[in-house]
């Protein structure tokens, strides 16, 4: 069996919906973000090298060539697609040139659905009424905020340059607006325990959230964590420590929420450790094993606290 049998994932909710898994094909739309260009900080957060995780980061395509490639390496596999805005802040700019490159995606019609990355502290209620306006459309759109970690310290420590206030109070606006929420949260962070997992992902269920990406911390090449692990001073996440504490959280976790990602990996050289998360599937089997074994997404609701 595999994860859909014991999650409430994505793909599952895309096949029930539009009748099969929606690809998400993803854009580098040229922006940067306040943690980079000086607004809020330099060098960005401490674990991020956006060129880890998007395939199209520093292309010169536009946004239509982005697509139609991405369209090609999935063909076959999908009839339908989702524009995914994912290089560092997709709603840091001007409304004007956010209405024309989000406009940009969803042009065509196999395009029936709009995800949107970007900070808890650049969301303006401007940017969610033009997605609210998507939405009112028919586009499937969701709104990925990355906020890691809950605990303020380490929020710090990473340099994120937000705190949970802005996190809480942007999902608070977005669904209202009936836009739905994904959160991303890294397990891993430097000096967080199984605890701090737990701690983050209360606070956030207690939010109000539609989905959640879990991963694990991994060091690549050009963050700032790079340097600190080149010198021994970061301890790094088994997998079996990893497939154990995703495993909990799911079991915490309502099983209306959808889960858009449990595990994530990077390639080398890119990837400098821990080496499991240079396989795609190492991960993935070591979390459905466990699921298999203890229970599967909303286990423990009702019968244990947190």
């Amino acid at each position: 069996m595999g994860l859909d049998s014991h999650v409430n994932t994505f793909g599952v909710q895309c096949r029930q919906k539009y009748g099969e898994r929606l690809k998400k094909l993803t854009i580098d739309a040229k922006f940067t973000c306040p943690n980079r260009d000086g607004t809020l900080g330099r060098g960005g957060c401490t674990f991020c090298n956006v060129e880890s995780f998007s395939h199209e980061h520093g292309t010169l395509d536009s946004i239509a060539e982005q697509l139609a490639k991405g369209r090609e390496r999935s063909k076959g596999k999908s009839s339908k697609f989702i524009a995914y805005f994912q290089a560092y802040t997709s709603t840091y700019d001007e409304y004007q040139v956010l209405k024309l490159k989000y406009d940009e995606a969803i042009q065509d019609s196999d395009i029936v659905g709009l995800c949107v990355g970007t900070r808890p502290d650049c969301v303006p209620q401007a940017v969610i009424d033009l997605l609210a306006s998507y939405q009112q459309k028919g586009i499937e759109v969701w709104l990925e905020l990355g906020l890691q970690t809950a605990n303020p310290d380490t929020l710090k420590r990473i340099n994120r340059g937000h705190g949970f206030d802005e996190y809480r109070d942007t999902v608070i606006r977005a669904r209202r607006a009936g836009i739905k929420v994904c959160t991303h949260l890294i397990l891993g962070l430097p000096g967080e325990t199984h605890s701090d997992y737990l701690a983050t992902h209360k606070a956030v269920i207690d939010c109000g959230v539609d989905g959640l990406k879990l991963h694990p911390l991994h060091i690549v090449e050009g963050s700032t964590l790079a340097k600190a692990w080149r010198a021994d001073r970061l301890e790094l996440l088994t997998l079996e420590q990893y497939a154990y504490s995703v495993s909990e959280l799911i079991r915490y976790t309502p099983k209306d929420i959808v889960f858009h990602r449990v595990t994530a990996y990077a390639k080398k050289p890119m990837l400098l450790a821990p080496d499991w998360c240079a396989f795609r599937w190492e991960g993935l089997v070591a979390i459905v094993n466990d699921l298999e074994a203890h229970g599967g997404q909303g286990h423990y609701l009702g019968t244990l606290s947190y």
